[in-house]
C-alpha cells in the first residue's frame, strides 16, 4: 500500500513538472510570436517611412528645379522689359525729333509782323512786309542755338519743311499762313534770345523794316507735325 502511494505521488509530481514545463513552453512560444509580430510591424513602418522620405526628396528636388526655372524666367523677363523700355525710349526720342509728338518746355516766342509804312516809305511797301526768307533765317538762327523744336503759327518745323512766299502770305508745310507770325522755339531761353538779339543779329537787321519782338517763355507748347513724310530716295544701308 505504501509502495502504491509512493508511485502515485511520483506520478503526480511528474505530471506537475510536465504541466509546468508545458506552460513555460507555451508562454515562450507566445512571447516569440509577439516579438516576431512586433518586428514585422516595425519593418513595415520603416519601409513606409523610407517610401515617404523618397517621395519628399523627389518633391524637394522638383521644387528646386521649378524655382530655378522661375528665376531664369524672371531674369529673362526683367531683361526683356529693360530692352523694351530702352526701345520705347528711343522710339519716343525719334518721334520727338521727327516732329511726330506734341511737345512742351521752356524757350522763346518771337512775333513778326508787317511794319506800317508812312511817307516816302510807301514807295517800296514790299520792304516792310515779313517774307518767307525772314522766317527761314530766323529758323536757321534758332537751330544754330540748339532749339529742340520750332513752330510757326502752329506749323511744326521739320527737316523737310518748306517755307515759301505765296502772294501776300507764306506757305509752310504746304499750308497758307498769314501774319502776324508767331514763332515758338523750345530750348535754353537765354541762348535762344541772345542768338537773335545780339549785336548784328537777326532782330537788329530787320527791326527797321518789320515789327519784331522776342520774349522768354517758360511754358511753351508746340504741336506735332500733321503732314505726311514722303521718303523717295533714301534707303537703309545693310550691315
Amino acid at each position: 500500500m505504501k509502495k502504491k502511494q509512493k508511485i502515485q505521488i511520483l506520478l503526480g509530481c511528474v505530471c506537475l513538472v510536465l504541466t509546468f514545463a508545458i506552460c513555460i513552453q507555451l508562454k515562450t512560444i507566445e512571447n516569440a510570436n509577439k516579438v516576431v509580430g512586433s518586428s514585422f510591424t516595425e519593418n513595415e513602418l520603416r519601409d513606409e517611412v523610407l517610401r515617404w522620405k523618397e517621395k519628399y526628396d523627389n518633391m524637394v528636388r522638383e521644387t528646386e528645379r521649378t524655382e530655378k526655372s522661375l528665376e531664369e524666367y524672371r531674369e529673362k523677363a526683367s531683361q526683356d522689359n529693360a530692352v523694351s523700355a530702352s526701345i520705347e525710349e528711343e522710339l519716343k526720342l525719334a518721334n520727338n525729333l521727327l516732329g511726330l509728338t506734341d511737345l512742351r518746355g521752356k524757350g522763346v516766342m518771337i512775333t513778326l509782323q508787317d511794319k506800317k509804312a508812312t511817307g516816302l516809305e510807301t514807295l517800296n511797301v514790299s520792304d516792310y512786309l515779313v517774307h518767307a526768307q525772314d522766317l527761314v533765317e530766323i529758323v536757321n538762327e534758332l537751330k544754330n542755338a540748339n532749339a529742340e523744336a520750332i513752330s510757326i503759327n502752329g506749323q511744326r518745323i521739320i527737316n523737310t519743311t518748306g517755307i515759301v512766299c505765296d502772294g501776300t502770305v507764306v506757305r509752310i508745310n504746304g499750308q497758307k499762313v498769314g501774319g502776324p507770325y508767331v514763332i515758338l522755339a523750345i530750348g535754353q531761353p537765354e541762348w535762344l534770345e541772345t542768338s537773335l538779339t545780339m549785336q548784328g543779329g537777326f532782330i537788329q537787321r530787320i527791326e527797321n523794316y518789320v515789327d519784331a519782338k522776342v520774349e522768354k517763355v517758360y511754358d511753351i507748347q508746340i504741336p506735332k507735325y500733321e503732314g505726311v513724310y514722303n521718303i523717295e530716295y533714301m534707303t537703309t544701308v545693310e550691315e
